[in-house]
């Protein structure tokens, strides 16, 4: 197939808006597959995990693709809720036209918007496909109302429904003012246009012919002079309008009654983008000319764990082609990797490929060192793709093995699902011995759990995180520390005399030597300093970590035989639990700042909720038609903020959230801390 003659289109928009429904019947209708699958049965090609099956929803990317009047159309159908907004970015950097399916019953939804903005940021043409009307309640003039008062007036209907709800029989090619029937989920045939329609058709004829004339100044003035443009003028005034972000065309149907399929399939060959008309990704060094001649250029946007053929790495070729054996640099992070199994994707299912031409979409197995956003390349070219912006992960939970015997394995396990999903993260927290995994939401961390548990065989428990509190003083005090042990024969002798000052937050800890006159043997100084240095990993309050402290050693006393390191070690703990007492001893909680993304009419709510959390508002910006309110607040009332945001907002709340610094904690709150760590002592 050449690069011409392929289009590579990515299905975004909110979940529930019939996304995989819509490719299901794209296959079916272009003869790729016997039978339309459906969600409910778990029967679809690009929803097959069985977290997918089980949930009826789409949580991962995947790739199918079909033919239709002789050329190659990829499809990636991907998750529609924001907690598995990744893979739907991912998908945006590889396709040459996203489109947007839009339900006709419940209208323009938040992940619909959150997600235009991002196309908007890959600069890739747009499409809109209203959906579901044959479903009650549904209305194709009401969602195209919504569509234009959200995304502007460039919203150009170019086909119209027969009939709505249970009725709706067929679709109006505006461009043409041709009508088509269907029946029984055949493909259409031409019917003459209803009678009610005529004035309809006209006006939606006119609109568009206007927001065709509006991107050519020639084409504008002979229209004034009463020349309208011809069939072939609009279709190509529209693909370049397209292609500039100029003209949004809307077309509409039925994905679960297959009507508008064939439409939308001609649509996508006549009107769509080839891989050639497409702009150069985003370059993070070099330059990249889009061509099917020279070196080759292939970007993975999609790594996952196949328990048959191993890692499996999805990529599209933006330059020159991939041959079976070739060996490119992975131009990202060191090394490079034999292109030994190449094959395309057919949801779940593999074929085998020799060659991957300029623009088609395909999978590699078995480059184990190879991550979503690496950029492969002919050895030596010095290109490299930008990698994708995720967004960093706003909840997190504590993880634990149900079993000591899965411990082992399930660090392993850990580290295979963060490759696979780049929104997710580890960490190890050592002042709580805790194993932390930060995803995008509540659901995002569900779902992770139960794929650690099917695809490697470790059942964990999760838990709301510990807050990493930490400790500090605000009195300045001297104390000594002495230790003396006598059992016969040689014994352990060892005095230091420490003054412990506090210093400014975030300082951390500093020791400093004031001996004079050899008081304490040089070779025992360090001895002193990690004795201090472990008695500050315990706090005298809650056994937190002790931070921003100064300690003097400003003498001491030494025995020449009795004395040893691990004496003045024992020292230097002495010396800082007699000095505790009064050292004014605080607790410390982390203090995280958010930037809040939300619609007017919540902030409201948002500000009064982050008050009650202890939190204060920064200041508040505009971002597009949203309210940007940045905040701080402890973490220990945030770490739930994902369910709460969304329940304030009805999803339509994004923010995101980093730590800033530790702060004393007021001394009410402080207490629950102190006596929750006396009680799991006790």
């Amino acid at each position: 197939m050449v690069p011409e003659r392929i289009r590579n289109v990515v299905l975004v928009g909110h979940g529930g808006a019939g996304k995989t429904s819509l490719a299901e019947a794209l296959l079916n209708t272009a003869g790729a597959t016997t039978r339309v699958g459906r969600v409910e049965d778990g029967t679809t090609v690009t929803d097959f995990e069985p977290e997918e099956i089980e949930r009826q929803i789409s949580l991962n990317v995947a790739v199918a693709s079909c033919e239709w009047k002789g050329h190659k159309i990829n499809i990636l159908d991907t998750p529609g809720y924001a907690d598995f907004t990744g893979d739907a970015l991912a998908a945006l950097r590889v396709a040459d036209m996203a489109i947007f399916v839009v339900s006709g019953v419940d209208g323009v939804e938040v992940q619909t918007e959150a997600l235009w903005r991002a196309a908007t940021a890959e600069k890739i043409p747009r499409v809109v496909f209203i959906n579901k009307l044959d479903r009650e309640r549904s209305s194709f003039q009401r969602t195209l109302e919504q569509l234009t008062g959200t995304f502007g007036k460039r919203i150009a209907p170019i086909q119209l429904p027969i009939g709505s709800e249970q009725n709706l029989s067929g679709i109006v090619r505006v461009v043409s003012s041709r009508a088509f029937g269907y029946s029984g989920g055949s493909i259409s045939s031409e019917v003459d246009l209803p009678d009610g329609m005529v004035d309809l058709v006209s006006n939606a004829h006119t609109t568009l012919i206007e927001a065709v004339v509006e991107t050519d100044d020639e084409m504008m003035e002979r229209y004034f002079e009463g020349e309208e443009p011809s069939r072939d003028q609009i279709i190509s005034s529209v693909h370049s309008g397209m292609l500039e972000g100029e003209i949004f065309p809307v077309l509409c149907g039925s994905a679960g009654s297959v009507i508008g399929i064939d439409t939308l399939a001609d649509f996508i060959v006549e009107f769509g983008p080839n891989p050639l008309e497409h702009s150069a990704p985003p370059m993070e060094s070099g330059e990249l000319a889009v061509s099917a001649d020279g070196p080759a250029t292939a970007f993975v946007f999609k790594t996952h764990s196949d328990p048959y053929v191993g890692r499996i790495s999805l990529f599209r070729v933006f330059s020159g082609s991939v041959k079976v054996d070739d060996n490119l640099e992975n131009a990202t992070r060191s090394g490079s990797g034999r292109m030994h199994n190449l094959f395309f994707m057919q949801g779940k299912d593999h074929h085998d490929a020799k060659e991957i031409v300029t623009g088609d979409i395909a999978a590699v197995a078995k480059l184990d060192t190879v991550l979503a956003g690496d950029t492969l390349v002919t050895p030596g070219t010095g290109i490299r793709i930008k990698p994708i912006s995720f967004p960093n992960p706003v909840m997190s939970v504590a993880i634990f093995p149900k079993s000591s015997q899965d411990e082992d394995k399930l660090s392993g396990a850990l580290q295979k699902v963060i490759e696979e999903d780049p929104t997710l993260a580890v960490e190890r927290r050592p002042e709580t011995h805790e194993t932390v995994l930060s995803g995008l939401g509540d659901n995002h961390l569900d779902v992770t759990a139960a794929r650690i548990s099917r695809k490697f065989g470790v059942e964990i428990d999760t838990a709301i995180p510990t807050v990493p509190y930490r400790e500090s003083i605000t009195a300045t005090t001297d104390a000594e520390g002495k230790h003396k042990k006598q059992s016969g024969g040689r014994g352990q002798f060892g005095v230091a005399f420490v003054k412990f000052a506090p210093l400014p937050r975030g300082t951390g800890f500093e020791f400093v030597n004031a001996t004079k006159g050899g008081s304490v043997p040089r070779q025992f100084i360090p001895a002193v300093e990690k004795g201090v240095q472990e008695a500050l990993e315990k706090g005298p309050l809650a056994g937190y970590p002790v931070v921003d402290v100064q300690a003097t050693l400003y003498d001491g006393k030494y025995h020449s035989v009795d004395s040893d390191e691990m004496s003045f070690r024992m020292a230097g703990i002495m010396a800082f639990r007699a000095a505790s007492p009064k050292l004014g001893a605080v607790i410390l909680e982390p203090i995280v700042e958010a930037r809040i993304r939300v619609p007017e009419e919540f902030m409201g709510d948002v500000i009064g909720d982050i008050n009650a959390k202890r939190g204060r508002v920064l200041g508040m910006d505009s971002e597009g038609h949203l309210r940007v309110i940045t905040v701080e607040a402890p973490l220990g009332e945030m770490q739930r903020y994902a369910v709460d945001l969304r329940s304030m907002t009805g999803g339509r709340g994004f923010f995101e959230m980093k730590f800033t610094r530790y702060d004393e904690m007021p001394h009410q709150e402080a207490q629950k801390v102190i006596d929750a760590a006396q009680k799991d002592e006790s």
